[in-house]
């Protein structure tokens, strides 16, 4: 009597669609998910490969692939002279597989505080459309010139540039040579190639600098209002955040040490405070740096676009001030474009070690290429050129804004400030920043509200305006649209109308919920 071939219905098997491609895939997927439903038990033998292939219409090698897949990862086992069986042990996965599909069951797995923190911080990192009023954006007049796409070109081709091994934690020495001579030239920067770090950008320096400098406990200062994501950093580092109100002079260093003299270190933006724009007094950075040698503190100098001033030239650097105190951080991400994700660290040479490992830690350096085409712009002199060329229609461009803002929205008040790529206009006592940056944006125009920024016993109400990467015509035109805006919220004469009211009560009763 001729051997009958066994044949097992498999219902999940009839969903194979060739169409999709990768058939072995999906067979192998079909008889995952009929194992973990218990359509297929444990001990029971399969179809050989050549009866399962001719009623599937497949070919015998597509289904001894998935076999020999399932084999490998245990779902099935070969048994010499019996067949293919379901393996054992898998009798629970009906109740706790979770396949591709399926509905989860049980409960979920239990997470740290820091979840939810990460959560909130993630929401706040989706960068603004590229609209008028945002932040750094370098399109038009602003963005590279050709000299980069040439020397871009030009790296790229060569040897140097090829793709190799992993890179060097501290960053490309060609790299290190040319930041290490444009800060000496241009930012009053003493340091040499071997103290600096090169990183993703000022965010990361920021995230290294808390690491490297503070234990969990240690108490640190910051500036109120200050760079959102800095707080972050030195919340989720367990450190002791004490917010230093800043005025017209900058960080209010007295008040620092009168609140927490013993504080491990400071972090501040001494040539352009972010987010409000004045420089650190001298007198307050001398003050600063005297604190830091009678106490043993670090200031870490945040430098993000200091070589946007426009009335004169930049401020220099803290750091020149005391090396061995200061830990400064420089990005391209404001003068060049935030996608090159490069920026440094400038460290007393016994902490250079450190902050490379620490950096090695997150990630083993920054793309090899990238670095190569920066360190042959830097050296040939094309970025002294786009500094300047920028600058100068980032001057006009601030103009423009100004003027038609003083045209179209007087009962605004301009926060003076001479550098940078924005500005701070602050609004009429009552109306809510975070519900006109919200209208806005259905409006089509991009602001940053001031008021998360600060602490909560700091209640300021202004809006962050971006003229960078945007025509003068652009510029204007947005005006208009944030007049309209505003209409919602003051009246003719500047004063709170009823509707501006009824949305400041909403943000506000928002905020206390949150």
């Amino acid at each position: 009597m001729a051997r009958r071939e066994l044949v097992i219905e498999i219902p999940a098997l009839g969903a194979i669609d060739r169409r999709r491609g990768s058939v072995g895939l999906q067979v192998a997927d079909a008889l995952r998910g009929a194992i973990a439903r218990n359509e297929l038990h444990a001990g029971e033998r399969l179809p050989s490969t050549r009866a399962l292939a001719g009623s599937l219409g497949l070919s015998r090698g597509t289904v001894t692939e998935a076999y020999d897949q399932l084999i490998a990862e245990g779902w099935l086992q070969a048994q010499g002279g019996s067949g293919t069986r379901v393996a054992s042990g898998l009798q629970g996965l009906a109740g706790t597989a979770r396949l591709p599909g399926g509905t989860p069951t049980g409960p979920e797995p239990s997470l740290p505080p820091s979840v939810a923190r990460y959560t909130a911080l993630a929401e706040g990192l989706v960068p603004l459309p590229q609209v008028p009023f945002s932040v750094s954006v370098p399109h038009g007049d602003v963005a590279m010139d050709d000299h980069w796409r040439r020397v871009g070109n030009r790296v790229r081709a060569s040897q140097a540039a090829a793709p190799t091994g992993y890179p060097d934690p501290q960053g490309l020495p060609a790299l290190r040579e040319a930041i290490a001579d444009y800060l000496r030239r241009s930012r009053a920067v003493n340091t040499t190639p071997e103290r600096i770090v090169i990183t993703e950008g000022t965010q990361q320096g920021l995230y290294l600098a808390a690491k490297v400098l503070l234990a969990p406990g240690d108490a640190a200062w910051a500036e109120d209002p200050a760079y959102p994501v800095l707080t972050a950093v030195l919340e989720d580092r367990g450190a002791r955040v004490h917010r230093i109100a800043v005025d017209g002079q900058g960080m209010d260093i007295a008040a620092g040490i009168a609140a927490c003299p013993d504080a491990r270190a400071v972090f501040v933006t001494p040539s352009h405070q972010y987010p409000m724009g004045m420089p650190l007094s001298m007198p307050r950075r001398l003050a600063l740096v005297e604190w830091a040698r009678r106490h043993g503190g670090w200031i870490v100098e945040d430098d993000y676009d200091s070589e946007l001033r426009y009335a004169g030239q930049p401020f220099p650097a803290m750091q020149g001030l005391d090396g061995d105190r200061v830990i400064y951080l420089g990005t391209f991400s404001k003068v060049m474009a935030p996608s090159l994700r490069l920026g440094y660290i400038v460290a007393p040479q016994h902490l250079v070690k450190a902050f490379v490992g620490a950096r090695g830690l997150i990630g083993r350096g920054s793309p090899t290429m990238e670095q190569h085409v920066v360190a042959a712009y830097l050296k040939e002199g094309y970025f002294d050129t786009h500094i300047r060329r920028i600058r100068g229609i980032y001057a006009e461009r601030r103009q423009v804004l100004m003027d038609a803002l003083r045209a179209e929205l007087p009962a605004l008040r301009i926060e003076p400030a001479d550098q940078g790529m924005h500005i701070v206009a602050w609004l009429p006592a009552g109306v809510d920043d975070v519900a006109v940056a919200s209208d806005a944006r259905e409006a089509g125009i991009a602001l940053r509200a001031l008021s998360p920024m600060c602490s909560d016993k700091l209640r300021l109400s202004a809006l962050m305006i971006g003229f960078g990467g945007f025509t003068a015509d652009a510029l204007r035109e947005a005006v208009r649209r944030l007049r309209d805006v505003l209409a919602g919220f003051m009246g003719a004469d500047g004063r709170v109308g009823l509707v501006g009211s009824v949305k400041a009560a909403r943000a506000e009763a928002s905020h206390r919920l949150r």
